[in-house]
């Protein structure tokens, strides 16, 4: 089993705010033929659907984005799910609207959602794809629960779905820590 986390925060207060772009995946997903309606449990809004033989979990935890962890400990518990089959969406102030990176393991860099999981789950040794929400032009707060502006909608809409296809692509292969490439010598006229 493998588990895709977006975070966001619940309710229509905050939809379509830069801090849901992890909600949204998650959205996108469960749009496809064959996942199920979400039903809530573990604190979260979760559906299940198929990648080839590997039954996938969407979750969207409503505990809020700074208690995400609770959500994610309580269903890797019961479903007894290693760290390695876990993938947490998320947005990123430090990434520029509508980039991606994803990584195998790492720090929360100050995401607060991302912080709490490592807190609860007692490790960092999980995978995270941050969606690039541009970096705030004010208050870092009031930026992320701010709404896009209609002139970055579309570049939004591009991301949510480059997350979904990067998600998906997890859930089939996994995700490779990326390694250093090797500097190539000079050569010398020597050789």
């Amino acid at each position: 089993m493998k588990v895709i986390v977006g975070l966001g925060n619940p309710g229509p207060k905050y939809a379509g705010t830069r801090h849901n772009v992890g909600f949204d995946v998650i959205d996108y997903l469960a749009a496809a033929p064959g996942c199920s309606p979400f039903r809530e449990k573990f604190e979260a809004f979760v559906a299940e659907t198929k990648e080839g033989d590997e039954t996938v979990l969407l979750v969207k935890p409503l505990t809020f984005m700074n208690l995400s962890g609770r959500a994610v400990r309580a269903i890797a518990d019961f479903y007894k799910v290693p760290v390695e089959n876990l993938l947490v969406i998320c947005d990123d102030i430090n990434l520029p609207l509508g980039k991606l990176r994803i990584r195998v393991k790492g720090s929360h860099g100050g995401q607060n959602g991302l912080r709490n999981i490592q807190e609860q789950l007692g490790t960092d040794a999980y995978a995270r794809l941050r969606v690039g929400i541009g970096a705030p032009t004010f208050d870092a707060v009031d930026h992320v629960l701010s709404k896009f502006k209609p002139g970055e909608r579309t570049a939004v809409e591009d991301a949510i779905a480059n997350a979904a296809r990067a998600a998906v692509t997890w859930a089939r292969q996994g995700a490779e820590e990326e390694k250093p490439k090797k500097e190539k010598k000079p050569r010398t006229s020597d050789e």
